[in-house]
C-alpha cells in the first residue's frame, strides 16, 4: 500500500465530521477523501468538496465500471463510495487519506485497507442525544430525522468491528482523543 488511511463512521449527529474538520486544521499530511453521493446536496454543500454528487443512474454506471474501492446503498437510490481515483490522487501527494463514511462503508474500508488503516467509531452518548443534535442542525424533516434516528440504532451494533471506539460527549475532550489516536497510529 502507497500510504496510511484513517476511517471515521458513526450515526448522523454524533459529530464524526466536526472532528475529522479538526483533525484535518491540525495536521498537513493529511488530506479528506471526497466520497460520491447520489443525495442531493444539502444547505451550502458543494460538488467536489463535501461531496461529489451524481444522480442515482450515473453512480449505477460507475459501479459497473469498477471505479469503486467500495460504495453502499444506504436508503433506496441513495448511493455513498469511495472512488478509486480519490484514493490515487491523495496518495499521489503523499499524504494521510482521511475517510469520513457512513458505518458499512468504514467496515468495508478497513477490509479493503487492513492494517494501512486505522478506523475509528465515533459514539454519541445516547440516541436522545442524537436526536437532539439533529434537531439543532436543521437540515432535515422531522421524518427524515426519525429516519435517521432508526438508522443510527442499527448501526451501533458494528462499533465493535472498528479498531477504536471515541465517545463524543465532550466535544474537546473527543477532539483531543482523536488527536492521540491519530498521532500514535500514524507514527507506528
Amino acid at each position: 500500500m502507497p500510504g496510511k488511511v484513517l476511517i471515521f463512521s458513526a450515526p448522523s449527529g454524533s459529530g464524526k465530521s466536526t472532528i475529522v474538520n479538526h483533525l484535518l486544521s491540525v495536521r498537513s499530511d493529511m488530506e479528506f477523501s471526497v466520497s460520491a453521493t447520489s443525495r442531493p446536496p444539502r444547505g451550502e454543500e458543494k460538488d467536489g468538496v463535501e461531496y461529489l454528487f451524481y444522480s442515482a443512474e450515473v453512480f449505477r454506471l460507475l459501479v459497473a465500471d469498477d471505479k469503486f474501492v467500495e460504495f453502499e446503498e444506504v436508503y433506496p437510490d441513495r448511493f455513498y463510495g469511495t472512488l478509486k481515483s480519490e484514493v490515487n490522487r491523495i496518495w499521489g501527494k503523499g499524504h494521510v487519506i482521511v475517510f469520513d463514511v457512513d458505518v458499512k462503508g468504514g467496515v468495508s474500508l478497513k477490509k479493503y485497507f487492513g492494517d494501512a488503516a486505522l478506523s475509528v467509531f465515533i459514539q454519541a452518548p445516547s440516541v436522545e442525544e442524537l436526536r437532539r443534535r439533529l434537531v439543532l442542525r436543521g437540515t432535515d424533516t422531522p421524518e427524515a430525522i426519525e429516519t435517521r434516528i432508526a438508522k443510527a440504532t442499527e448501526e451501533m451494533a458494528y462499533a465493535g468491528q472498528f479498531d477504536r471506539i471515541l465517545v463524543n460527549d465532550d466535544l474537546q475532550t473527543a477532539l483531543n482523543e482523536a488527536e492521540q489516536l491519530v498521532n500514535q497510529f500514524l507514527t507506528i
